[in-house]
């Protein structure tokens, strides 16, 4: 990838679902090593995009690249180069959490000689060397988070896909976990775009953001170039004023029911 390209790029990105236009020509360029993110409520287009990025999902319309790779024309060469911690659960309870990276360094094709000092690594960087032989089931919601973004750092990604990862967290573990992203973003260089609707996890981590709204981005900057703008106080204020709605609107029952489903597993 040259030194001057974005690691994440959309151009005119477009998805349907037959006449609903879930997300309606999105831009924006994230920069390598940075931290970006999709703001906005249920049913903004914030997962769609994401899904879009990391191949699960074919663009209806526009394309997009992944650490310079094209998402429509090499998705194998997109995949080997991204983590991904979707919003659902994907550490199985019943496993330990060794176990749980070992799956997965096996998925990543990372070399037997390696595996054991990889997941070593990660437990250490995550947190989690004392409750590595524990069962998953016995984790606190912060400390499953944690542990799905050790399985999607093993094989070392240069882009890392995060939606919503703190939801149902309560304060004190979301504050963990913005700790260990900024901790994995240190020792890796990580490009980091995640989604999310806590507007202070998007100030604390995040250079520049895109607030989405109906699929939209009703508006791009850092989130204090945003405030000014906006002439809000903070960054709740700045996302009413670009969309005209507060964060707890927008969402179908369906999106709802999802985040409280993950919220419960989380708890």
């Amino acid at each position: 990838m040259p030194a001057d390209a974005a690691a994440v790029e959309t151009i005119d990105l477009v998805r349907r679902f037959d006449e609903l236009v879930a997300v309606d020509a999105v831009s924006f360029a994230v920069a390598p090593g940075s931290v970006f993110g999709l703001l906005g409520p249920n049913g903004a287009g914030k997962t769609t995009t994401i899904k879009m990025l990391t191949t699960l999902l074919a663009p209806s319309a526009g394309t997009g690249s992944v650490n310079g790779y094209d998402i429509l024309r090499e998705p194998v060469e997109v995949r080997r180069r991204i983590g991904y911690v979707p919003q659902a659960l994907s550490a199985d309870g019943l496993l330990t959490g060794r176990e749980n990276l070992s799956v997965f360094a096996k998925l990543y094709s990372i070399p037997r000689s390696e595996r054991r000092g990889r997941i070593d690594d990660a437990f250490e960087l995550m947190g989690l060397v004392d409750a590595a032989d524990s069962l998953v089931k016995t984790y606190s919601g912060g400390m499953v988070r944690r542990l799905e973004i050790a399985q999607s750092m093993l094989h070392s990604p240069p882009v890392l896909f995060l939606d919503e990862p703190t939801v149902g967290l309560d304060p004190v573990a979301r504050r963990v976990v913005w700790d260990h992203l900024r901790a994995v973003r240190q020792a890796f260089g990580t490009t980091i775009l995640l989604t999310t609707h806590y507007m202070e996890e998007a100030a604390e981590l995040c250079e520049r953001v895109a607030i989405m709204h109906q699929g939209r981005i009703a508006a791009i900057g850092s989130p204090a170039e945003l405030v000014t703008a906006s002439g809000a106080p903070d960054l709740d204020g700045a996302f009413a004023h670009y969309t005209g709605a507060g964060l707890t609107e927008g969402g179908s029952y369906r999106d709802a029911l999802r985040t409280r489903r993950t919220a419960r597993r989380l708890a």
